[in-house]
């Protein structure tokens, strides 16, 4: 063969993958790895598929810096932070009550207990660092720039068996563990959009493409949340009255921001009952 020949049958060769690899090049690329973009997206795809710790994880990475998503990440990450925190306040209440029925084996209970309570304050003290960042969302509402979470508002029943003492076998756990995270969200969404318990409003809500709650509910709903999670700092729980008073001050602190309502002030007597209790 001569030299000519093959080089037209090499070029034969190479002209297909060529026009493949360029119309693959012309494919619109996805967000560099590493930047704002790319952990926005990444939050989008792991919180449509529940994995909420995961999502956070990449929402902390959007606000580790200024740029363009973090007043959408801010309210983002305080659902999640509040929702999985209250998540494990109600099983780590579960297994006690389930620890002190269990006269067997408490054991097996008494572990997960101290394991539930480690995740509810990294979560609930990532959720008060978050609560001090509301002043970067801009306005009179705030943005809601994520869809209905996964789940149902039920009572997780797994639970139930659990509260009576009953050791789960591990699958049994771990999706109890699971149903009761799902859960937590939904109602802390609910909660920030301001339809406590009531997810069918709040699902058409977030079903809008530019959702968004008045920023006084929003406020007031982490200023709730911020009381309840001192209230488990108290000595039967975390025990860290210091945190406890460092969560009722944040909480009163946005209360300024709010008009004042019957809830407003019903929360501001809870404040000042708790922190006068935590000072003497």
């Amino acid at each position: 063969m001569s030299f000519p020949t093959l080089r037209c049958c090499v070029l034969g060769a190479l002209l297909p993958a060529l026009a493949l690899l360029s119309s693959c090049s012309s494919e619109p690329a996805g967000p560099a790895p590493g930047t704002p973009a790319f952990f926005w997206k990444a939050a989008g795809d792991t919180y449509k598929t529940a994995d909420y710790n995961k999502a956070l994880e990449n929402l902390d990475q959007v606000l580790s810096s200024d740029n363009d998503f973090v007043a959408r990440a801010v309210p983002w990450a305080l659902v999640l932070s509040s929702g999985m925190s209250s998540a494990y306040m109600e099983l780590s209440d579960r297994f006690e009550a389930g620890w002190k029925a269990n006269k067997t084996n408490p054991a097996a209970l008494r572990r997960s207990i101290s394991n539930y309570r480690g995740e509810v304050k990294r979560l609930s003290l990532e959720f008060a660092e978050t609560a001090g960042k509301l002043d970067q969302v801009k306005g009179d509402s705030i943005p809601l720039a994520f869809g209905l979470p996964a789940g149902t508002a039920a009572p997780v029943a797994a639970l139930s068996k659990v509260a009576m003492g009953v050791v789960l076998p591990a699958p049994e756990l771990e999706a109890a563990q699971k149903q009761a995270l799902e859960r937590g969200v939904l109602l802390a969404a609910c909660r920030m959009a301001g339809s406590p318990d009531d997810a069918a409003t709040t699902a058409a809500l977030l079903k809008t493409p530019d959702a968004k709650v008045a920023r006084s509910a929003f406020l007031l709903a982490v200023a709730q949340t911020l009381v309840a999670e001192s209230e488990y700092y108290g000595p039967q729980k975390l025990d860290d009255a210091e945190k406890a008073m460092l969560f009722c001050e944040r909480a009163q602190n946005l209360l300024k921001n709010v008009p004042e309502s019957k809830d407003t002030k019903d929360l501001a007597a809870r404040i000042q009952k708790a922190l006068k209790k935590k000072r003497t």
